[in-house]
């Protein structure tokens, strides 16, 4: 017999967000795990608003939203919402009801700015850290450090020189919303140009032959046993922040462990910095350095440095879901302090997804 194609609007629901979610939804571990980290981070919260005024997004809310940004690789937040208006998955991970008013894509922005300020996006990642740190899933003996590339949200026509940056000019352009720009036969570098849009980008190129873009770089610290990342930061790019950052990400341990970094970072200043901090270098060996590798068989010789080199490619894995998935090949902000606020965080979503799939298998 045929079906009814007739739609008529049903007054009354009496199945809930809740009910419609399957039980074995790869979301439930994520929606358990981040309600305990929001229990421990809301005397945290409590700080951040005043107790009198118009009650703004809750904090818990908030966040939950942004994960689900980052976990689905949602573009903008204007999309965000847009999901949440119809999208009863994303309804139930952040905790409104069915008949809740979605909030306005600008009034979102700016509760995110306070959590901003509040530096909550360091306090989410070491809460996720304890979390990972109470499931037995750490090494606090073996570590890889790495940068990666992250592109900025302006074009190279903003790259201009310095002196004329924020002036107008006397000739109108042929196009306002793009102009004809002609770069032959001009020098340009970070100590004569800047960004019109975003003065924090630096022109760089990773690796020689490749094209120099406005970008900043992310690193991050990662523990070698299941690959979770331990401190992450972003920082202006240049030829020296990758070596710089990785000390100050690894701080001054309390006890003897070793480091794996790939041939970048093979130099005397940096291999010797880490020996000082009683830190045993674990640096793939560059040979075509001028004057030979800082690496030598007092490291080689030993099983553990193979392995350390073996382990660290793993790094390679957390920048791919990054730029994949967290949508940071080229980043949507602009500014670093927001740009290393989305990182941070977006490494903390990595770290949740990890430690999920961990505790599947154990």
């Amino acid at each position: 017999m045929r079906g009814d194609n007739e739609q008529q609007a049903a007054m009354y629901s009496y199945i809930s967000p809740e009910q419609r979610v399957p039980a074995d939804h790869p979301l439930r571990p994520l929606r358990q795990m981040t309600d305990e980290i929001f229990t421990r981070l809301s005397p945290r919260f409590s700080q951040l608003y005043s107790r009198t005024g118009r009650p703004s997004i809750a904090p818990e809310r908030l966040l939950r939203a942004l994960l689900l940004q980052v976990l689905y690789s949602v573009r903008s937040e204007r999309m965000l919402m847009e999901q949440l208006e119809y999208n009863l998955l994303f309804r139930w991970f952040v905790g409104l009801n069915m008949d809740d008013v979605v909030w306005d894509a600008t009034t979102f922005s700016k509760n995110r700015d306070r959590l901003l300020r509040g530096e909550i996006a360091e306090e989410f990642f070491a809460a996720v850290l304890e979390l990972a740190r109470t499931k037995e899933l750490l090494s606090d003996e073996h570590f890889t450090v790495d940068g990666t590339m992250v592109e900025g949200w302006a074009s190279l026509k903003s790259f201009q020189p310095k002196e004329q940056s924020g002036r107008g000019s006397d000739d109108k352009p042929d196009d306002p919303g793009n102009p004809t720009v002609n770069f032959h036969g001009q020098k340009r570098s970070n100590e004569t140009h800047q960004s019109t849009t975003d003065s924090d980008l630096r022109l760089f190129k990773k690796t020689k032959g490749s094209e120099a873009k406005l970008a900043y770089q992310g690193h991050v610290l990662m523990e070698n046993r299941n690959g979770l990342v331990v401190n992450a930061q972003l920082t202006r790019a240049s030829g020296t922040a990758e070596r710089e950052t990785a000390l100050a990400l690894l701080g001054q341990p309390g006890k003897r462990v070793t480091l794996a970094a790939d041939k970048a970072y093979d130099t005397q200043g940096f291999v010797s910095d880490l020996r000082q901090r009683r830190v045993t270098p674990h640096v793939a060996q560059n040979q075509r350095r001028r004057g030979g590798s800082a690496i030598d068989q007092r490291t080689t010789r030993h099983p553990g440095y193979k392995i350390s080199q073996r382990k660290r490619k793993r790094v390679e894995e957390i920048f791919g879901w990054l730029k994949t998935v967290g949508l940071l090949r080229k980043t949507r902000h602009r500014g670093l302090e927001l740009v290393d606020w989305i990182f941070k965080f977006a490494t903390a979503a990595y770290n949740l997804v990890r430690i999920r799939n961990l505790s599947a298998v154990t």
